[in-house]
């Protein structure tokens, strides 16, 4: 039986489609999936002394409008020439015939991940504040690129972007719920009545988090997994990762290890976050209440889901998820009090 991996990226196949390009010539080619990624799926390649990171769609239940892996191409291809750190972009293929699915390639960066309580934890507390407020300044430096300039003004939508997040996320509530729970009603309508004057968009990486960036010692060398990102208010990713460093995250992470900026005493607050973002922009961050409790709002929803298709549907289970699902309305609707 061939492995798994292979049957999701054939190393032959792609082989043959890296000689055609003449991106690698000939000799074998070694496939490693790795860990983490978003539901995209991210696997190492060394061919013909190379070394890149290939990204694909899920192998199982795509659905028509996600995945869009040559969108994530796109878009870090525009962000090379900026200040953003992204991977060097080495090639696209939109043929699924090639390994089943359309993928991309880019170059490997060597750096480190701190995607657990335990990585955090083994940090002297010095660089666990360097890397704190590194992170901030970077998610500044995204916001602060045109996307006009690098020419992604085409991923505009009509609809103003809190609207459309909030249509969305109510809408998947409304299939998702198990059972009556007015917190987290009251807090979508609290959103809708509190919406901020749309802003300039930006762009949005849409899971912008301490997993999801790559450090050399204390500096960003990589900002990872595109796949969420679009066009829309920046505020939306700061809310966001406010909501993962506080309370959301703390509930989120008790059954994978431990929230990590709690792991090391180094680890800046929420409040320092926000204040290195806004000295790095040189502005004020409005209405970040209003978008972590957006954000936190969204992972109930997530988390609704999740046990609607969970395996595991005991009455233990089902009552720890909700008990979930409860406790993260309560945190959005205490971030709009």
């Amino acid at each position: 039986m061939p492995a798994a991996v292979d049957l999701v990226v054939p190393p032959a196949r792609l082989g043959e489609w890296l000689s055609a390009t003449g991106l690698a010539g000939g000799g074998p080619v070694g496939v490693e999936q790795l860990a983490g990624g978003a539901s995209n799926l991210t696997f190492r390649v060394r061919a013909g002394g190379h070394d890149w990171v290939l990204r694909r769609p899920p192998a199982k239940g795509v659905l028509p409008t996600a995945h869009d892996v040559l969108r994530e191409h796109r878009i870090q291809v525009a962000l090379g020439p900026t200040p953003v750190p992204v991977p060097r972009m080495v090639a696209a293929c939109a043929d699924a015939a090639v390994i089943g699915a359309p993928f991309y390639l880019m170059e490997h960066v060597d750096g480190d991940i701190y995607a657990s309580a335990a990585d955090v934890r083994a940090l002297p507390e010095a660089d666990a504040r360097a890397i704190g407020r590194a992170l901030a300044r970077t998610l500044a430096t995204l916001h602060a690129v045109d996307p006009d300039a690098i020419g992604l003004a085409d991923l505009r939508r009509p609809e103003p972007f809190v609207e459309r997040q909030l249509r969305r996320w109510q809408g998947q509530w409304e299939r998702s719920r198990l059972a009556p729970l007015p917190v987290l009603d009251d807090v979508f309508a609290q959103l809708s009545s509190r919406r901020p004057a749309p802003a300039d968009a930006r762009i949005v990486h849409g899971d912008y988090n301490l997993a999801n960036v790559m450090f050399s010692a204390t500096e960003v060398v990589a900002v990872l997994d595109w796949e969420l990102a679009a066009l829309g208010d920046p505020l939306a990713d700061l809310g966001a990762l406010v909501a993962y460093w506080g309370e959301a995250g703390r509930l989120l992470f008790a059954r994978r290890g431990g929230h990590l900026p709690d792991a090391n005493p180094g680890m800046i607050s929420s409040a320092e976050l926000v204040s290195v973002y806004e000295e790095a922009t040189g502005a004020p961050a409005r209405d970040v209440p209003f978008f972590e409790a957006m954000a936190t709002a969204k992972l109930a929803v997530i988390c609704a889901g999740s046990l609607l298709r969970a395996e595991d549907q005991s009455d233990e289970r089902r009552t720890e998820l909700w008990g979930l699902v409860s406790r993260l309305a309560q945190v959005a609707q205490e971030a709009l009090a």
